[in-house]
């Protein structure tokens, strides 16, 4: 698991959505250093915090789990998370889950 943030030293427009880009395996293996590293960078999000999937292989339950409670923690702050440009195996399983109802999705 890869996470790049969109801005690492800073943000041009505070205006503009927090990205950050995921890759490979979001597995049991991944999902704690997974769900710290969102944490941290949503404490310096903008009011939209969107993670961009496109790189993403895999994706478990735990993988999931961890995307719900950064959404919970999002909410929390007052910040919109918003999931971008998933592959297809992922828009099935958010689908299949229900999660599609409640993480929104751009593409």
């Amino acid at each position: 698991m890869t996470i790049t943030d969109g801005y690492p030293l800073g943000r041009a427009d505070p205006s503009a959505p927090t990205t950050v880009y995921l890759s490979g395996e979001i597995d049991i293996f991944s999902t704690k250093a997974l769900r710290q590293s969102l944490l941290d960078l949503l404490r310096s999000s903008t009011s939209t915090f969107i993670l961009d999937l496109s790189e993403v292989s895999f994706c478990d339950a735990s993988g999931l789990a961890v995307l719900v409670g950064v959404q919970h923690r999002a909410r929390a702050q007052g910040i919109t998370l918003a999931l971008a440009a998933p592959r297809p195996f992922m828009i099935r399983l958010l689908h299949m889950t229900g999660l599609d109802r409640s993480l929104p999705i751009t593409v």
